[in-house]
């Protein structure tokens, strides 16, 4: 056995360069990802398989000269997973978040992720992840929007139109292109039109991108709703707040981000997410309430309705069962939907996979030597 080992290093430039920001694409891989998901073939942190990964936070009163405080997003985390199925790969995501890097027009989290040898664990890669995680965690919403929307959509609300949810919309220009207007709803009024402008040069065949006042006016007929503001630290009572009235027959919800409705239209509501075993393992490692104030995200609130008897187990469906055809995609074009997504690790596994097959064929990146063979310890 050959001892030598080699990786390929690939930095941002070279990740454009190899698809990394080929949304249509990856959306055809993450749909693969959710349906290995729900078969079950994947395997991810903690003692059930299924943590998002290993985070360090800090205190809100360190006791230590040089410790950080906790802030919104400071933090460190690690997510590593194993992806079956064609992927057949292991790898992991690190980064670290702090919303300060901001002042200094840097991103708020820095990520870089390591793709390694199933069997032998060496590593085959070192990427720069910004673009890989961002990518992917735009077209999970819209396998969704592939499966789930009327087939005529016109008009699009977004609530927390920050980069994420940017991104998420040019993935739904790319399954729904008859896409004309844009109704946008920010916390701020500056960063709002900013990002109405940053929307109308992204997207010049939109006939309109409009900045609403309230979230009535961005919910209201509209065919698909992308909900991506940020968590607060004051739980769910600061989240923005949508009336479950407000929507049209027929809207699908994208929710990857915090956005609360008001609990009887979530009971009464068609409920689909990512991956069920996500919103469990947030559960057993905060309880979903907790997971939901702390996190944001809408599928640990259906699971505590659930969890109080609200409706049964059988209510919260999985993308990748309907992905895969086991349950009815859109049942009628009066069906409103509501689509959590969290977000895992096995889907920057798979997009990295692809990513770094797409390099070494087309000789994309830097070989870097590990070692010719291992020294003695």
């Amino acid at each position: 056995m050959d001892k030598r080992i080699d990786f390929l290093y690939l930095n941002e430039p070279e990740m454009i360069e190899a698809g990394a920001t080929d949304l249509s694409s990856c959306i055809d891989v993450m749909e693969e990802a959710l349906v290995l998901l729900a078969d079950g073939d994947y395997m991810m942190a903690g003692d059930r398989g299924d943590s998002h990964g290993a985070m360090i936070s800090f205190p809100k009163e360190p006791k230590h000269e040089g410790m950080p405080k906790d802030d919104i997003d400071r933090r460190f985390m690690a997510m590593p997973a194993y992806l079956g199925g064609r992927f057949r790969a292991t790898g992991v995501k690190w980064y670290g978040s702090n919303i300060e890097n901001r002042k200094h027009d840097m991103p708020r989290s820095i990520h870089l992720f390591v793709l390694n040898d199933t069997d032998t664990a060496a590593p085959k890669a070192v990427m720069s992840a910004n673009l890989l995680s961002a990518y992917r965690t735009a077209s999970v919403p819209n396998v969704g929007t592939k499966h789930l929307a009327v087939d005529n959509v016109e008009t699009v609300g977004m609530i927390g139109p920050g980069v994420m949810s940017q991104t998420t919309l040019r993935g739904v220009l790319t399954q729904r292109e008859g896409v004309k207007h844009v109704k946008i709803k920010g916390r701020s009024a500056d960063s709002t039109q900013r990002a109405a402008e940053q929307i109308k040069q992204d997207n010049p065949q939109l006939e309109s991108v409009t900045v609403v006042d309230t979230e009535k006016e961005a919910v209201e007929n509209v065919e698909i709703l992308i909900t991506g503001a940020n968590a607060s630290p004051n739980g769910s009572q600061d989240f923005p707040q949508v009336k479950g009235e407000w929507l049209s027959p027929g809207t699908l919800v994208i929710a990857p981000g915090a956005t609360h409705f008001d609990d009887d239209f979530l009971i009464n509501t068609r409920k689909v997410v990512d991956y069920m075993g996500l919103y469990d393992e947030w559960h057993h490692e905060y309880t979903t309430q907790v997971a939901y104030d702390q996190i944001g995200i809408i599928g640990s609130r259906m699971l505590k309705l659930q969890h109080d008897g609200h409706f049964p187990r059988e209510d919260l469906q999985q993308m990748g069962d309907i992905a895969a055809g086991r349950i009815e995609g859109r049942k009628s074009d009066d069906e409103i939907i509501v689509y959590s997504v969290g977000g895992m690790p096995v889907e920057d596994v798979a997009w990295a996979h692809d990513i770094y097959n797409y390099a070494v064929e087309n000789n994309i990146g830097t070989s870097l030597n590990l070692w010719d063979a291992p020294a003695a310890y």
